[in-house]
């Protein structure tokens, strides 16, 4: 191993040198308190920064062991790190040549808090994993601004952000407990028959659809209707009170531009934690929730749609549909089923973003259009088989039809982004004002059918080995020289989640896709590495730029693939009740 005075030397004689030489000083230095690793080293000051990390032994940070000595804690406390160290890049920045040249950036994070590649902590050692732009005039090598970059302000970024008596300990241990408290709160929804909960106090308005921020003026604290109210007495900080929303069907109606929308988005990523002041931190909700709307124009590749889609013209297949410009209807059909096929539990829809034929059919309608004549089965007559049969809930915004009142078991009205318990009332206008549409679902949901991707479709490039990734932005990747929408999976916040589905679609392919194992199975074997082994399975060398996602996420890229190709499977995935 080299040491700090070797690495001095070294960019010293690649002064003014072409910028490839830099190659030379990949690997590793013994600094006085801690270790630096480049791994990678970037071949043009125009191209991606080079990795580095560094490695500081915990004698040396002396992070208290309580900090992290559960996976919720260290999650936690490997996000506060992540975030103070990009504060303190800031003191740091200044242009040192061309390209990147004197970038220092650790992975930009968001309001949610997710397990992220970007610090490693355990007994023996934190891990800090950055980008640096390796200093050049022209193409030619700055040596001394290296040796800047390098060997005085990465030292000094270790001292500020990785040695706990230079650190903040209460805000420290208010972002552990406040996470500790969030994961506590979603695993204990299932005990009180809950698939969802909002904490009075919650502030769910954001400042804009481009800041998720909270919204710092005029907004109204959540508080829930009596009716609805339960309690947490939570491990750190004790007695909460919220609205519970119960398993089965739930409306969320009320007049435009009164919040409909925004509760079920802060229900749509109470999936994730949040830093505390989000508004949003003690919001949680069934890790197993899908977002689920129309998506004119995608690909479908062999998915059972029949249980909403039969009798399609020219005798087309709905248990082996495959199409590559879905309509508003198959699409969303499709949506649901393979969302079922990785094992949702509770279904998120809002009407807004919904295919109105997909979701209800009315009197008037059917007697028009008798139901030989009409393909779809209306979600309104599938939505109390889908819990019957699979204890799968689902969550409406329903603004534009009291047809839904007959089937909803919780109905909740929101007035001034306030909610109300109006399910007894909604229950009386249903009986009151006789609905004499005919329900047409049949007794059953109908099967759940797995799939089996065939390996090749999976990456046209595999053949040849050659592997193209490019994430653009968190909702569009290249994957294979494909380009691959995701604006419509919207559960995906965080770009550093797009670059890690992406690595695990090359994963899943060389590790377990093999013409015989489904989709689920597929899945379940990359999630159970990643959480045996850490993100770092899926790339080359240990990278920064990772963030954990769901198999939920990861199936709605791998459908989306219009290069995909799949077998049914001859057993259904699960059996009715």
């Amino acid at each position: 191993m080299s040491n700090q005075e070797k690495l001095r030397q070294e960019l010293i004689r690649l002064d003014g040198r072409g910028y490839k030489a830099f190659q030379d000083i990949q690997g590793s230095y013994d600094f006085a308190d801690f270790t630096l690793i480049i791994d990678r080293v970037q071949g043009d000051p125009f191209a991606s920064p080079s990795n580095i990390r560094v490695k500081v032994p915990m004698t040396v940070a002396k992070f208290p062991a309580e900090l992290y000595q559960t996976k919720s804690r260290e999650i936690a406390l490997r996000d506060y790190l992540t975030r103070y160290f990009d504060v303190c890049t800031q003191k740091f920045k200044q242009k040192r040549g061309t390209g990147n040249s004197g970038l220092i950036s650790i992975l930009p994070v968001g309001q949610e808090v997710l397990e992220r590649s970007s610090v490693i902590i355990n007994k023996e050692f934190v891990e800090v994993r950055f980008v640096v732009g390796l200093p050049a005039g022209g193409r030619r090598i700055l040596g001394y601004q290296a040796i800047e970059m390098l060997c005085d302000q990465v030292p000094q970024l270790v001292n500020l952000t990785l040695k706990y008596q230079r650190l903040d300990a209460n805000k420290i241990q208010r972002h552990v407990e406040t996470i500790e408290d969030a994961d506590w709160l979603r695993q204990e929804l299932a005990n009180k028959g809950l698939v969802a909960f909002v904490a009075d106090g919650a502030i769910l308005p954001r400042r804009s659809g481009v800041d998720d921020r909270p919204l710092a003026e005029s907004a109204i604290a959540f508080q829930s209707p009596e009716s609805l109210k339960v309690e947490f007495d939570r491990p750190n900080q004790g007695l909460i009170t919220g609205m519970g929303i119960p398993a089965g069907v739930t409306l969320i109606v009320g007049g435009g531009y009164h919040g409909k929308s925004t509760l079920l988005r802060a229900i749509e990523v109470g999936i994730y934690n949040h830093i505390p002041d989000d508004g949003r931190e003690f919001v949680v909700t069934n890790p197993a929730a899908v977002k689920i709307r129309a998506e004119d124009g995608r690909s479908v590749a062999n998915v059972d749609i029949s249980p909403f889609i039969s009798n399609l013209p020219q005798d087309r297949s709905t248990t082996n549909f495959s199409t590559t410009n879905a309509s508003g209807s198959t699409s969303q059909a499709a949506n649901i089923m393979e969302a079922l096929e990785v094992g949702s539990k509770v279904l998120l829809i809002d009407e807004d973003t919904a295919a109105t034929n997909f979701m209800i059919r009315d009197q008037r309608m059917q007697a028009l259009i008798a139901k030989n004549q009409e393909p779809i089965t209306p979600f309104i007559d599938k939505v109390r088989q889908l819990y019957a049969d699979y204890n799968v809930s689902s969550i409406l915004v329903m603004g534009g039809s009291g047809d839904y009142f007959e089937v909803a078991d919780t109905v909740i009205a929101m007035q001034n982004f306030q909610p109300q318990d109006v399910t007894a009332k909604a229950k009386e206008i249903a009986n009151q004002y006789a609905n004499q549409r005919q329900a047409e679902g049949g007794e059953k949901f109908g099967q759940i059918m797995p799939r089996i991707p065939i390996p090749e479709t999976i990456d046209p490039s595999y053949r040849q080995k050659q592997v193209r990734l490019k994430v653009r932005d968190v909702d569009e990747m290249v994957f294979g020289g494909e380009d691959i929408d995701l604006s419509a999976v919207e559960q995906i916040v965080d770009k550093a989640q797009s670059r890690a589905i992406a690595e695990a679609m090359v994963y899943a392919v060389r590790q377990y896709a093999n013409k015989t194992a489904t989709l689920p199975e597929i899945l379940n074997q990359i999630m159970a590495d990643i959480e045996s082994q850490g993100l770092d399975i899926l790339t080359r060398f240990p990278q920064g730029d990772l963030a954990f996602f769901r198999k939920f996420e990861l199936a709605a890229a791998i459908n989306r693939l219009r290069s995909l190709n799949c077998q049914k499977s001859d057993k259904a995935l699960h059996s009715p009740k």
